[in-house]
């Protein structure tokens, strides 16, 4: 069985998430365990944006739902944890259905606006209701693992990416993602032949929403305590740009794109909010010289290089 360039590259990256924490101190485990967390959003927001042509400000608020409903449910209705989590991403589910119903049906700059706003109201309620979420003093989210290591709860996040990228990629890999790309190419084209484009683009928010609550419940079991800067409209730039850096129209280029992003904003911490700047640079030169992401660019590179590579023998033969 012969893989293909990406596929080969994607198993290579894979092996190397599995031996980082080998080398690497306990701050940087504790990032990488972090850096999960927006790759699982910046993935499953790209399929959302890049393969259906949907965009979405609500995505994170998706996954601060998530994390609340999770850590709710154990310390107000007292359910076991692993009840509460399967709950928290079932509402999620059924919210994205309500919200996708409801909003979808727009398109281009007013989903954009529409779904901005419900996430700062959904925002400004977990602010709000501090009789419930303790407001900005933040929700204790009971851990999940014992001990003080990270080491589990890096294997766990890795792990989630992993089966979100199945799952993502089974999905696409059928007609439903022949048809998400066809309403995102020309979504009057899709309906005029006959696809119920609605449908569609519901079915896909849901499954993105869902996943980005599996990354909420995993980043607030994670770190202890949930706060409504979660949801934040900075936090859902942030991971918009990972997965624009990575490659919008491309899985695996959103989560590089997403520990990438998240490593070096580490690195460049020591220069406080000029590393912002930083950011903003890189962001302007991938849109200048690699507008669909860094990932697809590699992948063009390796697939020019190795057709070179195979040519060059037949172009020697037919100069004989």
């Amino acid at each position: 069985m012969r893989f293909s360039l990406s596929q080969a590259v994607q198993a290579i990256l894979l092996i190397a998430a599995l031996l980082a924490p080998l080398g690497a101190g306990t701050y940087w485990i504790h990032v990488g365990a972090i850096a999960w967390y927006y790759a699982l959003l910046a993935a499953s927001w790209a399929m959302l944006a890049g393969f259906a042509g949907q965009f979405s400000f609500a995505h994170v608020a998706f996954a601060a739902l998530g994390g609340y409903a999770s850590a709710l449910g154990t310390s107000l209705l007292g359910l076991p944890l692993a009840l509460s989590m399967l709950l928290a991403v079932l509402l999620a589910a059924i919210a994205g259905a309500l919200i996708g119903a409801l909003v979808l049906r727009l398109s281009g700059p007013y989903l954009a606006l529409f779904t901005l706003a419900l996430a700062e109201i959904f925002r400004m309620v977990l602010v709000a209701e501090e009789g419930i979420t303790r407001g900005m003093l933040g929700l204790p989210v009971p851990t999940l693992f014992a001990g003080r290591s990270d080491l589990p709860y890096y294997y766990l996040g890795l792990g989630l990416v992993v089966a979100a990228m199945l799952a993502m990629n089974g999905l696409l890999a059928t007609r439903v993602g022949l048809f998400l790309r066809a309403i995102r190419e020309d979504e009057g084209a899709a309906r005029a032949s006959g696809i119920d484009t609605t449908r569609y683009k519901i079915l896909v928010f849901v499954v993105t929403s869902m996943i980005a609550a599996v990354a909420g419940i995993y980043y607030g079991h994670f770190i202890g305590i949930l706060t409504p800067n979660i949801a934040i409209l900075p936090e859902m730039g942030l991971v918009i740009a990972m997965a624009v850096i990575g490659g919008i129209e491309s899985l695996p280029g959103a989560v590089i794109g997403a520990v990438v992003v998240f490593v070096l904003s580490e690195f460049l911490r020591a220069y406080g909010e000029w590393r912002f700047v930083l950011m903003g640079l890189v962001l302007i030169l991938v849109q200048r010289f690699a507008q669909n992401g860094l990932y697809p660019m590699i992948e063009r590179w390796g697939r020019a290089r190795r057709s070179v590579q195979a040519g060059q023998p037949a172009g020697k033969r037919h100069a004989e």
